[in-house]
């Protein structure tokens, strides 16, 4: 057998560089997706700021005021949370509030606040 090199060299190079290739785009796919989920939680993560810090601006209105406040908005850096309270059914007072990012579509959440403590009771995210 001789040894020649004449032909071999060339798909040498040519599988290297398709592995390199493959395994190249297979890490910048991984840091895409781990990219694309960190961006994703801290947008979830400043809903649930948002919603967090209004639900507690309601009830310190609500608890100094004595009346639950009519509609409202609270604007944050990021965007706004629209609140709108419903009939009281006995001792429960419902009150929905709409948070919408500027990039993102509205997310809807309820609390029910009990109205002879003036304190939030229970919590329901819609989506």
């Amino acid at each position: 057998m001789k040894n020649s090199e004449h032909g071999f060299t060339y798909p040498l190079t040519l599988c290297t560089l398709l592995l390199f290739l493959l395994f190249f785009s297979m890490h910048i796919e991984q840091l895409l997706s781990e990219h694309k989920i960190a961006v994703e939680t801290k947008e979830i993560h400043i809903q649930e700021y948002y919603f967090l810090s209004s639900v507690k601006k309601v009830e310190s209105l609500y608890q100094t005021r004595g009346t639950m406040p009519a509609k409202g908005t609270f604007i944050y850096l990021n965007g706004t949370v629209d609140y709108r309270p419903e009939t009281p059914s006995a001792y429960i007072q419902i009150v929905d509030f709409t948070v919408v990012l500027h990039e993102r579509e509205p997310i809807v959440g309820y609390g029910y606040f009990d109205t002879r403590s003036k304190t939030m009771i229970k919590w329901v995210e819609v989506n």
